[in-house]
């Protein structure tokens, strides 16, 4: 009976211990808006916020696209970043591959993961003139 209470008090200390990090993990809310234009390369900036913890952060977007990209667009997305612990766990490189048309006005979703292991959950609409066949890079990080 002892070591049967043991050995749960120690399964259990275990299971805290380990899930201990992933239970930091944390959401947020996202809204970016982002121009993006090209010929063959095409290049993309825009700003943003997030919103963790009751506080909101401004954020600068970035990036570039290599592929067939032709015209120019105005993205607005809005969605959640997951598995955060911290406001700056956003920050980074988040890649992509592309196919679309936009002719007026579009309908956009993506799934996005950086390195910090932040995934990017955003969906909106896409103004604009736009065919592309890439593959992007998109840089987000806080404002300083």
């Amino acid at each position: 009976m002892k070591l049967s209470s043991a050995l749960s008090a120690a399964l259990l200390a275990l299971a805290l211990f380990s899930g201990s990090s992933a239970a930091k993990a944390d959401e947020g809310l996202v809204t970016l808006v982002i121009f993006k234009a090209g010929w063959f390369i095409g290049g993309s900036a825009g700003q943003g916020v997030l919103t963790f913890h009751d506080q909101t952060y401004a954020l600068t977007a970035g990036g570039l696209d290599g592929g067939l990209v032709f015209g120019g667009s105005q993205t607005t997305l809005k969605g959640r970043v997951k598995n955060i612990r911290r406001a700056s766990d956003i920050n980074g490189v988040y890649a992509a591959a592309g196919v679309g048309v936009t002719l007026g006005t579009g309908v956009r979703g993506i799934v996005l993961t950086n390195p910090n292991g932040a995934v990017l959950e955003l969906g909106g609409k896409q103004l604009g003139l736009m065919a592309n066949v890439d593959l992007s890079g998109l840089a987000i990080s806080l404002k300083q």
